[in-house]
């Protein structure tokens, strides 16, 4: 039975790899109208506050530990602290919990925040509808969300991938992309670069309460698994802000300490039959740093009997085709790609340069600084990067790309939109981008992933 199972599989991997070379090399014949990216004005209906004396506003979920039992309860509160307390209860149960939380305020130039709350709700059921309640004793609101199945390597999971949003009109037709298209993301995969409220005058912390309102309307029924962009770093010494990613970090806790982290920039959660890790694009990455030593000590325990797909989030790409940004990623990639090959990642997700990009499977581990080998090859052991940072923001699109298009990449296109990983089980799992011009079901781009590391456990068994 083993050696029939390894000959279809071996068959498949030979239709995918062929299938991939026929979709490969592409730079897309979509030219999208050129059209100013403009942020919706401050008083839209996406960025409303909500009715009621200190109404909890800016609502969002999102992983509170490792294995997805746990969730971190977000809110903001304008007129006073009121209470940190989450009311919840599973679907099928009149009982209801409680939790208490923390507030945390900041300052930032000229601006000070509101209350922002942060509640841990623990020792959730898996596979299980909860509502929860917030703004207890004033102008309770009710949200709900869905936790994940328990972990393990043949659970389908869709995940949704989103990145360099901002608060455009584009970027309102990105996120409501998302929420139409058939098939259902249940998490969101965030690559960073949020609000973009550095890029007005004195980094207008307004916009990130705005932002917050804006993404309520998902981000408070599925959780968003945080990265931190360049636009999240909010340094600016000039008018005496030294400290790095203040309000991103004030807003959006991540569960770092669940794998060991020592910061919240880098981090790993396991859901459903995914093992993700999250890397810090600007944070020290080099030999010996916190962040080289945790990703060297992490690789190694992702068990992939238990989760066979390994994804990793990080905000400036690798591989990447267009003249913006260029190289950016090259430090870490030098770092930490051999290690990438060796433990075979499936893809690697990225941010930073606004448009569409998805990469061969290709390494570049030869190269050193000596040796001139410096162009990327095939390779099979090596994971598909693609790069999605055309969420929809304000800078607009990265329209000049590199000629000729290097055999590295597969597929680039200068659109806005948002993608869907469908994990099916331990083997297959479908990709697709989706542009925010085309209908909710087309597909301006897919894959289908075979899993590396499965493959290579069925050739072993095969040989035997």
């Amino acid at each position: 039975m083993g050696c029939c199972w390894g000959s279809v599989l071996g068959a498949l991997v030979l239709l995918l790899s062929v299938l991939d070379l026929c979709n490969g090399g592409t730079t897309s014949a979509f030219v999208r109208k050129v059209e100013k990216t403009v942020d919706m004005p401050l008083d839209s209906d996406v960025f409303r506050t909500p009715p009621g004396y200190n109404a909890p506003q800016q609502v969002h979920i999102t992983q509170g530990d490792l294995e997805g039992k746990a969730v971190i309860v977000s809110w903001v509160t304008m007129d006073e602290p009121g209470l940190s307390k989450v009311l919840y209860w599973s679907e099928n149960s009149k009982h209801k919990h409680k939790a208490k939380g923390i507030f945390v305020t900041y300052k930032f130039y000229n601006y000070t925040s509101g209350y922002i709350h942060h509640c841990e709700i623990k020792n959730l059921k898996f596979n299980t509808k909860y509502y929860y309640e917030v703004g207890i004793g004033h102008t309770p609101r009710t949200f709900w969300f869905m936790t994940p199945p328990e972990v393990g390597p043949d659970v389908p999971y869709t995940f949704g991938l989103i990145g360099d949003l901002g608060q455009s009109y584009d970027s309102n037709k990105t996120l409501t992309h998302y929420e139409l298209n058939p098939t259902k993301g249940q998490t969101v995969l965030f690559v960073g670069d949020l609000s973009y409220a550095d890029n007005y005058p004195f980094h207008d912390n307004v916009r990130w309460d705005t932002w917050g309102r804006f993404t309520e309307r998902s981000a408070a029924y599925q959780p968003w698994i945080w990265t931190a962009g360049n636009h999240e770093l909010d340094f600016f010494p000039e008018i005496g802000e030294t400290e790095p990613f203040k309000p991103y970090t004030h807003r959006y806790p991540v569960p770092y300490k669940a794998s060991n982290s020592t910061a919240p920039f880098w981090y790993s959660i396991k859901r459903a039959s995914a093992y993700i890790i999250v890397l810090a694009s600007y944070s020290a990455y080099g030999k010996y740093t916190p962040q080289y030593k945790w990703l060297e000590q992490e690789l190694p325990k992702v068990n992939r009997s238990e989760t066979p797909w390994l994804i990793v989030l990080m905000h400036a790409p690798w591989y990447n085709s267009y003249n913006y940004h260029y190289m950016e990623g090259e430090t870490m990639r030098v770092m930490y790609e051999p290690w990438f090959v060796k433990y075979k990642v499936d893809v690697v997700f990225a941010g930073h340069v606004h448009a569409y990009e998805r990469s061969e499977r290709v390494s570049n581990v030869a190269y050193n600084i000596v040796n001139g080998i410096c162009t990327p090859v095939k390779d099979q052991s090596a994971p598909v990067y693609i790069t999605i940072g055309d969420g929809g923001n304000l800078e607009g699109l990265a329209t000049n790309m590199t000629e000729p298009q290097p055999e590295y990449s597969a597929f680039r296109e200068a659109s806005f939109g948002h993608a869907i990983f469908d994990i099916k089980n331990r083997t297959h799992a479908y990709y697709s981008w989706h542009r925010n011009q085309d209908g909710y079901a087309v597909e301006a781009d897919s894959l289908w992933f075979f899993n590396r590391y499965w493959h290579q456990i069925d050739d072993s068994t095969t040989a035997q």
